[in-house]
C-alpha cells in the first residue's frame, strides 16, 4: 500500500480513493458521502481554489492575455480580431461556467420540478455580446480589451452566429430559454447540435445558392463537449414477444442498427441573476467509428460506412424531403433526438430513488410543435417494454408530462409520416401507435356513438395509401394541454384542425399563450442607444425585466426634445444599416429615404410575392410621373431578407423575382434615389440585430388566419417601427396594445378568407387591374426572360390565387399611401414610434414564459445564491 510521509518521518497508511463521475449532478446526500471520503485538508483545498475569478478590470486582462498566450499560444504581436474574440470569449467563458457550475450543483440538490423543452431549433444568433450583458460585464471587458489595442465591436463582429436554426420558431425558442433563465426557472432545452446548419445562403444570378455553414470550423468556446456521456440510439430491427413469470406479454425491441448521442451543453445565462440555464445539443457518432479490417483489405468506402450514416443525422437542420431518402432521414433525426433526451430526462428522475407516480411532480416536457412528437411514444415504450409499468399507469404518467405548442394551420405544414416507412425504422413505436389509437378511438367512439365520420377524422392514422401516421393528433392526444401562440391562432385551431378534439375533451384543454421577445437580446443588445436614452429617461433599467415600465415613454410623446433624440437615434441605426447594405450587396441607400422592411422566412403565405409586385407596382407609377410630380414622391428604400427551403421551388423564384425587379430598378437613372430594392443574403440573427433598429416600416403581410402569431412583428415594434400589416397573427393583439393610429392595416379578414377562396375558384373573379398591369410586365420581360417567372404567375392565375393576393392588392396600395403621407410630417410619425415601443409591455417572452410556468408546467421559481466557488 502507498504510503505517506509525516513532518516527524514516520508513515501512515494511505487511503484510496475510488473517483466516480454522476453525470446528471450530486444530491445533497451523495454529495455529503463523496465529501466524507476526501481527507479534510484535500476538501479544504478544493475550496480555497474554487474560488470564482474576479470581475475587476485588472482580473480581466490578465485573464484575456492568459488565453491569447497559453490556451491559444499566441503573442500579443502576432494576433487579429478573431483572436482577440477567442481570447475574450474563453476569459467570458470562465465565468459563465462558474455560474453554470453553481446553477446545475444547486438544482441537484434541491431537486425541484423542471421544465424541459424540446425543440428541433434554437436559433440563439451570437453567444458573447449577449452573456456579457447577461452577467453585467460588457463595460469593463470593452474598456479591458480596448487598453489591450483592440475595439470591442470589432471582437464581437468576429463571432459567428451558431448554426442551428432557421426561422421563428427557433427564435422562439432561444427566447424562452433566456427568460426561463432571467426569472430563475429551473430549465434545460433539448436539441441538436447540427454540423452544417440549414446552410448558408448566397445569391448567384439572383437565383438563391446553399452550401454548406461551416459554423464549426474553430472550436466552440459556448459549448461543453461531454464526450463521456454517449446514449445508444437504435433503428430497424424486429420486436420479440415473450411472456414473464406473471404471464403479462412483454414486447422487446431488437434494433438492427444504432448510432451514438453525444451531448454537448450550451450555458444559458440569465440576466442580472446568478441563474444559468442549459442547451443540451446531440450529436450523432458511429458506434464503430473506423472498420480497420476493410480498410486494411481496400475497401476504404467501407472503412467508414458506418461513420457516414450515423453522423449525417445531425448533418443538416431540415434535411430536403422531397425524396424518400429525405424523409427517412428527418425521422431518423426527430427520434434520435427525442430519445437521446428522454434517456437524460429518465436517467436525471431515476437517481431521486422517486416512486414512477411522482414523475409528473418532477418532469414537464413542453413539445415545440410536431417535431419532437415521438417523445410521447419513446416515453411509452420506456415505462412499458423497460420500467414494466401497466399500459394505463404509463399512460397516465405520460399525458401529464407532454404539453404540445401548436404553431400553424396550414395543412401542409401538419406533420404526417408513412406507415411503412415508421414500420421499417421504428417497429415498436409503430406498435404503440396504433395502440394509443385504437385505445383513444374506443373512448370517443363510447362518447360520441356510431359516428364513423368523426372516428376518421379523429383517428393518428390516416387512411390513405399508403397510411399516414398525424403527429399533430398524436400530440394533441398525447398532452395534457394544446395552446396556440396569439389569440387569433388559438381560437382558429379550436374551431378548424382541431375542432373535433375540442368537442371530446373540453375547451379547457386548448389554450392561448401569446409568444414574447426578450427585451435583453432585442432592443437591449441589438439597439443600445435607444436602450441607453430609454434608461435615462425612466431613471433606472428595471424595465429590462419588467417591460410594462415602458408605458413611461407615453408622457414623453409631447416633449419636441425628446422626439427630435428618439428620431436622431433611428438615423444612426439607418446608417449602420445602409453600410451594411454597401458592404454585402454594394448598392447606396440613403438613410433619409423610407426603410421599408421585410425580412422573414420566404413563403408564399408570408407574401413576399405580394410586395415585389407592390414594389414593381411603384416603380411604373414613378417612371410615368413628370419631373414635377416625382418631387413629391416619397423616397423609400425596400429591403428583403430571408431562406427558401432548398426544396421549396415557388419561394425561390420570388427571391429571383425580387433580386431581378432590383437589378433593374437599382440602374435606372429615371427612378434614381426615389425606389431602391434591396436583397440582404444569409438573414440571420447578427443580421436582424442589425436591421431590426433601422426599420421605419416592417411588412407583416400574411394571408388573414395563416400566420400563427410572428415574433418579428414584436422585434420591429419594440425598437420604434411601424407595421404595415394584415389582420392576422399577433398583428391583432400589437394593433390592441398601441393603439389602431399607430399601425397600418389592410387586407380581409380571416373569416372572410374561405369565401374569397370559393368565389375566385368557382365564379372567375377577374384579378385586380393594378395588379393585372405588374403581371403584364413581367410577363413582357421587364425583368428578364418571362419564362423564369411562370410558375410564379400561374399561382395567381391556374392556382386560383390561394393566398388572396389579387384580392388584398387593391386596399396594400391604399395602406402604402398612406404609409407615404405619414411619413412626411415627421413629428407626427415620431410619436408614433414612441408610442409603439411605450406599449409593447405585453410582448415580453418573460410574460410568456411565466404564464406556461403557472398554467401549464406548474414549476416554481429557484433563485441560485452566489456561493463564490467555481463549482
Amino acid at each position: 500500500m502507498a504510503e505517506l510521509k509525516k513532518s516527524d518521518n514516520s508513515t501512515v497508511p494511505r487511503r484510496p480513493m475510488h473517483h466516480r463521475r454522476n453525470f446528471t449532478g450530486l444530491t445533497s446526500k451523495e454529495l455529503d458521502a463523496e465529501r466524507s471520503k476526501w481527507p479534510k485538508k484535500t476538501v479544504e483545498l478544493w475550496e480555497r481554489l474554487s474560488k470564482k475569478e474576479a470581475n475587476d478590470l485588472e482580473s480581466i486582462e490578465k485573464s484575456i492575455v492568459h488565453h491569447v498566450t497559453t490556451t491559444l499560444a499566441r503573442a500579443a504581436y502576432n494576433m487579429d480580431n478573431f483572436t482577440a474574440y477567442q481570447a475574450v470569449a474563453l476569459s467570458t467563458r470562465d465565468r459563465l461556467i462558474s455560474r453554470w457550475n453553481e446553477t446545475q450543483g444547486q438544482l441537484s440538490k434541491a431537486d425541484p420540478k423542471r421544465v424541459y423543452y424540446l425543440s428541433l431549433e434554437f436559433l440563439l444568433g451570437r453567444s458573447m455580446d449577449n452573456a456579457l450583458l447577461n452577467m453585467g460585464l460588457k463595460d469593463v471587458y470593452g474598456k479591458g480589451i480596448e487598453e489591450l489595442g483592440f475595439n470591442m465591436e470589432d471582437v464581437i463582429e468576429s463571432e459567428v452566429d451558431a448554426a442551428l436554426g432557421n426561422g421563428g420558431l427557433g427564435r422562439l425558442a432561444a427566447c424562452y430559454m433566456d427568460s426561463l433563465a432571467t426569472l430563475d426557472y429551473p430549465a434545460w432545452g433539448y436539441g441538436l447540435r447540427y454540423n452544417y446548419g440549414i446552410f448558408k445562403q448566397r445569391i448567384v444570378d439572383g437565383y438563391q445558392t446553399e452550401y454548406p455553414d461551416y459554423w464549426l470550423n474553430f472550436d466552440n468556446p459556448w459549448e461543453l463537449a461531454r464526450l463521456d456521456i454517449s446514449i445508444q440510439i437504435g433503428f430497424g430491427g424486429h420486436v420479440q414477444i415473450t411472456q414473464d413469470e406473471y404471464g403479462v406479454t412483454r414486447h422487446n425491441w431488437i434494433p438492427a442498427t444504432s448510432v451514438q448521442a453525444i451531448a454537448y451543453d450550451v450555458p444559458i445565462p440569465g440576466y442580472a441573476t446568478e441563474n444559468c440555464n442549459n442547451i443540451r445539443l446531440w450529436r450523432s457518432k458511429p458506434t464503430k467509428a473506423f472498420d480497420l479490417t476493410s480498410f486494411n483489405e481496400g475497401n476504404y468506402e467501407k472503412s467508414v460506412e458506418d461513420a457516414t450514416n450515423a453522423e449525417k443525422i445531425t448533418s443538416v437542420l431540415y434535411p430536403n424531403d422531397n425524396t424518400m431518402a429525405g424523409k427517412e432521414l428527418r425521422l431518423k433525426q426527430q427520434y434520435f433526438w427525442t430519445a437521446a433526451s428522454l434517456h437524460d430526462i429518465v436517467r436525471r428522475f431515476k437517481k431521486s430513488m422517486r416512486e414512477w407516480s411522482e414523475f409528473p411532480d418532477q418532469v414537464a416536457i413542453q413539445l415545440n410543435d410536431t417535431h419532437p412528437t415521438l417523445a410521447i411514444v419513446e416515453l411509452q415504450r420506456l415505462l412499458v417494454d423497460e420500467e414494466m409499468l401497466s399500459w394505463d399507469d404509463a399512460w397516465d404518467i405520460v399525458t401529464k408530462i407532454f404539453a404540445f405548442t401548436n404553431h400553424t394551420v396550414l395543412p401542409e405544414a401538419m406533420e404526417k409520416w408513412s406507415v411503412p416507412m415508421f414500420e421499417y425504422l421504428l417497429p415498436r413505436h409503430l406498435q404503440i401507435i396504433f395502440d394509443i389509437n385504437l385505445f383513444f378511438l374506443q373512448k370517443v367512439e363510447k362518447k360520441f356513438p356510431n359516428d364513423r365520420g368523426l372516428l376518421n377524422r379523429m383517428s393518428i392514422i390516416e387512411e390513405a395509401q399508403p397510411q399516414q401516421i398525424r403527429m399533430a393528433h398524436l400530440a394533441v392526444v398525447g398532452s395534457h394541454k394544446v395552446n396556440g401562440v396569439a389569440a387569433l391562432h388559438s381560437n382558429l385551431i379550436k374551431t378548424t384542425i382541431f375542432k373535433d378534439f375540442v368537442d371530446y375533451y373540453g375547451e379547457e384543454k386548448f389554450v392561448n399563450k401569446t409568444n414574447g421577445i426578450t427585451p435583453r437580446r432585442w432592443l437591449h443588445q441589438a439597439n443600445p442607444q435607444l436602450s441607453a436614452f430609454i434608461t435615462e429617461t425612466l431613471g433606472s433599467d428595471k424595465w429590462l425585466k419588467e417591460l410594462s415600465l415602458l408605458k413611461g415613454l407615453n408622457k414623453k410623446v409631447g416633449d419636441a426634445a425628446f422626439r427630435k433624440k428618439w428620431m436622431a437615434i433611428k438615423r444612426a441605426n439607418k446608417v449602420r444599416l445602409a453600410e451594411l447594405i454597401k458592404t454585402r450587396c454594394d448598392i447606396e441607400v440613403s438613410p433619409d429615404a423610407l426603410f421599408d422592411v421585410q425580412v422573414k422566412r420566404i413563403h408564399e403565405y408570408k407574401r413576399q410575392f405580394m410586395n415585389i409586385l407592390y414594389v414593381i407596382h411603384r416603380y411604373r407609377a414613378i417612371k410615368s410621373m413628370s419631373a414635377a410630380q416625382k418631387a413629391g414622391v416619397q423616397p423609400r428604400v425596400v429591403i428583403f431578407g430571408g431562406k427558401a427551403a432548398p426544396g421549396y421551388y415557388i419561394a425561390k423564384l420570388v427571391i429571383k423575382l425580387i433580386n431581378s425587379v432590383a437589378a433593374v430598378v437599382n440602374q435606372d437613372p429615371a427612378v434614381g434615389d426615389l425606389l431602391k430594392v434591396v436583397f440582404i443574403p444569409d438573414y440571420n440573427v447578427s443580421v436582424a440585430e442589425v436591421i431590426v433598429p433601422a426599420s421605419d416600416i416592417s411588412q407583416h403581410i400574411s394571408t388573414a388566419g395563416t400566420e400563427a402569431s410572428g415574433t418579428s412583428n414584436m422585434k420591429f415594434v419594440l425598437n420604434g417601427g411601424i407595421i404595415i400589416g394584415t389582420l392576422d397573427g399577433a398583428n391583432i393583439e400589437i394593433m390592441e396594445e398601441i393603439g389602431e393610429d399607430n399601425i397600418f392595416i389592410f387586407g380581409c379578414m380571416a373569416h372572410e378568407v374561405e369565401d374569397l377562396r370559393h368565389a375566385q375558384r368557382y365564379r372567375s373573379v377577374p384579378m385586380d387591374p393594378a395588379l393585372q398591369g405588374v403581371i403584364s410586365a413581367i410577363e413582357k420581360g421587364t425583368f428578364e426572360d418571362p419564362k423564369i417567372f411562370q410558375p410564379l404567375i400561374s399561382t395567381l392565375t391556374v392556382g386560383k390565387d390561394f393566398y388572396l393576393i389579387s384580392a388584398d392588392f387593391a386596399s396594400y396600395i391604399v395602406a402604402n399611401q398612406q404609409v407615404d403621407a405619414a411619413y412626411k410630417n415627421q413629428q407626427e410619425w415620431a410619436k408614433k414610434s414612441i408610442l409603439c415601443t411605450a406599449n409593447m409591455g405585453k410582448f415580453s417572452s418573460d410574460r410568456s414564459v411565466k404564464e406556461y410556468a403557472d398554467e401549464i408546467w406548474h414549476i416554481k421559481q429557484h433563485a441560485v445564491q452566489d456561493e463564490g466557488y467555481r463549482n
